[in-house]
């Protein structure tokens, strides 16, 4: 029986480092790479078939649940690995094989792995267990959150996802134009990113997060919304057409 081919994603080198280990005294696993960088990882799963995929949830420029969504189809089975628990519903979505919180033990990592094998030789889908089994603190019946709070002057202000437009930072503020109005905060972007369901937004540039569903046109390196034209910046540009065409807004 031939072994599993897999590939680590994490912009830790630590994590990459633990990982390797782990499958270097696997011998059902034969690692094909180790990445730091999420698109390159995305470049070489394309043209390389994977059999699985450990991804790391919390990396710059595109979070792990985004890769997961522009993963070829079909493709590799992903077990997402993380340190942070609130992403457990996320993944659950996904249908990711399963879901590891850092720091990851030996066991528990086999575990995820022959989820993957009889996943594999049944060619049935396994499920996540319950976000309660993955972390205690995380009820099996939470649903995903639909608004974010932001702090505006002295109070907390709720602000409904579906209501937000773009994000635009200015300094050490940001502006959020929802469709009730502009909502100052004192707030950084990688926060906000970490809040945001990743399938709805998308960073285009350092200054600029933008609904997908509220983007009315591309045109030249900028999109429209609302009317106005916002950059995709270069660091952006690669990932943003991806998402577009995962959105089927191409």
């Amino acid at each position: 029986m031939r072994p599993l081919t897999c590939v680590i994603i994490d912009d830790e080198p630590l994590a990459l480092d633990v990982l390797a280990g782990y499958c270097a005294q696997v011998p059902m696993l034969e690692l094909k790479g180790r990445f730091h960088d999420a698109l390159e990882a995305l470049t070489f799963v394309q043209y390389t078939p994977i059999d699985l995929a450990f991804v790391d949830i919390h990396m710059p420029r595109i979070t792990g649940l985004q890769l997961a969504q522009l993963l070829p189809r079909p493709g590799p089975r992903v077990v997402f690995t993380t340190a942070y628990h609130q992403y457990a519903v996320e993944s659950y979505s996904l249908s990711a094989t399963d879901y590891l919180l850092k720091p990851i033990a030996f066991e528990r990592f086999l575990q995820a792995v022959n989820k993957v094998r009889t996943a594999l030789f049944t060619g049935q889908p396994l499920p996540l267990p319950p976000p309660a089994l993955a972390e205690p603190a995380a009820p099996a019946s939470a649903a995903a959150p639909d608004a974010m709070y932001v702090k505006t002057e002295h109070r907390l202000q709720r602000i409904a996802f579906d209501d937000i437009l773009y994000i635009e930072g200015q300094k050490e503020y940001l502006m959020l134009y929802t469709e009730s109005g502009k909502i100052m905060t004192l707030q950084s972007f990688l926060r906000v990113e970490e809040v945001l369901p990743p399938e709805r937004f998308a960073r285009i540039h350092k200054s600029y997060i933008v609904a997908l569903n509220r983007i009315e046109h591309v045109e030249r390196g900028k999109v429209q919304v609302a009317g106005r034209l916002l950059p995709i910046g270069d660091t952006y540009r690669d990932i943003f057409n991806l998402r577009i065409r995962a959105q089927n807004l191409l």
